[in-house]
């Protein structure tokens, strides 16, 4: 079964081109079992981040490569509040699929 990660994130003021050119032009080698990624804008300056996988296992074999790329730009971002910090993460498999 395939499973899929959501992230929301804030990126800093003057930080968006940045961002957004880091995820179009990053390797997504090191994130095997990744059958596609997505960034949606929400908001102003909020972004979904989506992962779609082969199974949760390969998504959860990806989690230390995927927060080594946090990391990299971890300081773009601001903090969500609540207690979050700067991510707020959901993962789990995708129990329906419909395509047009």
């Amino acid at each position: 079964m395939t499973a899929m990660n959501v992230v929301r994130m804030r990126v800093k003021a003057g930080r968006e081109d940045a961002f957004l050119r880091f995820h179009g032009e990053r390797s997504l080698g090191a994130l095997n079992g990744m059958k596609s990624f997505r960034i949606v804008k929400t908001g102003e300056r909020e972004y979904l981040v989506l992962g779609h996988w082969e199974s949760m296992a390969a998504l959860a074999a990806a989690r230390p490569a995927m927060i080594g790329m946090l990391d990299t730009f971890r300081d773009d971002l601001e903090d969500l509040g609540s207690g979050l910090g700067v991510t707020e993460p959901r993962s789990g498999e995708v129990v329906l699929e419909r395509t047009a």
